[in-house]
């Protein structure tokens, strides 16, 4: 499964190019309806794909769903572009939520589901981040990640600690573990310069939580890193590193190297998504529900939050009419089902929260899943920021490798970030930079 941290690239879809027609769909005279669903290529989209096909075809025979596939990253962004500004793009895609569906101008180029009934399930975050200003467009496909540390149940038993809600207590665990001498206290896997970031993005729900606006402010120029509350998440980072509470290979551990090293209790602690639940699963499926997750602690208890990133949704682009837009939207529901949400969770895997009350997860998900959803449960959680804002700077991973080696500190690697960002959103053409 691929989860992207990275922002919109810049170009929107102008209104102008709204769609007046799509592709690859079409009744016939024995009034069937053929649609077209687009996905991200690759073998678990595939294969959920086919899975759903096949149980909504059996209990629709007179829809048939025909697949279209896509590359991922840049390559794929741009081809929704084209294609929907053309009105070359099937009766359904797959795409991100967040800042990159805001680059497809949804308002002008997608179907408003509003009044769907399966609507009124979703969670208010989803709902956030799969809107424009004048409706809501996508529909939840997979699960959500969450941003947090994955943590080793048997070394904090072992040592007698507690799950932390508070960053001073985070480090005082750390520090225990540190002298017990047995595990790394803290797991960071430079090696992948991408997972140095976590400690950053993670930590966005505390930001939030002391400042709910502080997304929109970023956006308009009007909220820093270089200042409170966002910058104690670089502070946080300096002070774990100065304190030497990573592992020795630090500097070249691979994210894979991470997930072994908390595998086998070399390592106590690692900031990361949830998706790495997979690879523990692989690792040793024995041993996976010995390892536990929890928010990154903010300073004050209080404020401590579970950072989220929201799932993919499918979408149906304006020019769908008639049988095929019937046809779609009856699919599109079958997609949000609860046998649709467990057809998702066989092929995809389940790696965290469904954004949806009518997907419940199994009983036998592994801790990290379980643990997460007890955030979602009480309401502790917030949303990462690339969903909610457009601007990240590509240069966060290179900092924050320097701040959490010591070549740099938290008050030089905030403000470069700063600048980094700004580059950004000009290109952007955002107002106020």
């Amino acid at each position: 499964m691929s989860i992207r941290i990275s922002a919109a690239v810049a170009l929107g879809v102008a209104s102008a190019l709204a769609l007046t027609g799509c592709s690859g769909s079409g009744g016939s005279s024995d009034g069937s309806t053929e649609i077209t669903w687009l996905i991200e290529g690759g073998d678990q989209p595939q294969s959920m794909a086919d899975a759903t096909i096949a149980a909504f075809q059996k209990e629709n025979p007179d829809i048939t769903v025909k697949v279209d596939t896509r590359p991922g990253g840049t390559e794929g962004d741009n081809l929704i572009k084209t294609r929907l500004s053309t009105g070359d793009v099937p009766d359904l895609f797959s795409y991100n939520t967040g800042s990159l569906l805001q680059a497809l101008n949804p308002d002008q180029t997608l179907t408003d589901l509003s009044d769907e009934d399966w609507v009124g399930e979703l969670t208010e975050g989803f709902k956030t981040v799969a809107s424009g200003e004048n409706g809501l467009y996508g529909a939840p496909i997979g699960t959500g990640n969450a941003g947090g540390i994955a943590y080793s149940k048997k070394i904090y038993d072992e040592l007698g600690l507690s799950v932390p809600t508070s960053w001073d207590e985070f480090v005082s665990n750390s520090e225990a573990i540190k002298a017990a001498g047995t595990a790394a206290p803290i797991i960071q896997s430079y090696g992948d310069t991408w997972t140095s970031q976590l400690m950053i993005l993670a930590d966005f729900a505390n930001v939030t939580a002391v400042d709910p606006d502080w997304a929109q402010k970023y956006t308009d120029n009007e909220a820093k890193y270089a200042d409170e509350p966002a910058f104690a998440s670089w502070q946080h980072l300096q002070d774990v590193a100065d304190a030497g509470l990573f592992n020795e290979d630090f500097a070249s551990a691979t994210f894979d190297d991470a997930a072994a090293k908390l595998s086998d209790g070399s390592g106590a602690q690692y900031p990361t998504l949830s998706f790495i639940v997979a690879n523990l699963t692989k690792l040793n499926p024995d041993t996976v529900n010995d390892i536990g997750f929890f928010a990154i602690p903010a300073d004050d208890a209080a404020d401590t939050r579970l950072t989220l990133f929201e799932p993919a949704a499918v979408y149906i682009p304006k020019g769908v009419e008639g049988a095929e837009l019937e046809a779609t939207k009856k699919f599109v529901a079958f997609i949000n089902s609860p046998e649709g949400c467990t057809l998702q969770g066989e092929n995809l895997g389940i790696n965290g929260p469904f954004s949806t009350s009518a997907c419940a997860l199994p009983d036998d998900v592994p801790t990290i899943v379980s643990d997460i959803q007890k955030y979602v449960d009480s309401g502790d959680t917030g949303t990462a920021l690339e969903f909610l804002s457009p601007i990240k700077g590509p240069n966060l991973e290179n900092i924050a490798v320097e701040v959490g080696s010591g070549i740099s500190d938290a008050a030089k690697g905030a403000a470069t970030y700063d600048d980094d960002v700004k580059k950004q959103a000009q290109q952007l053409g955002l107002e106020g930079w």
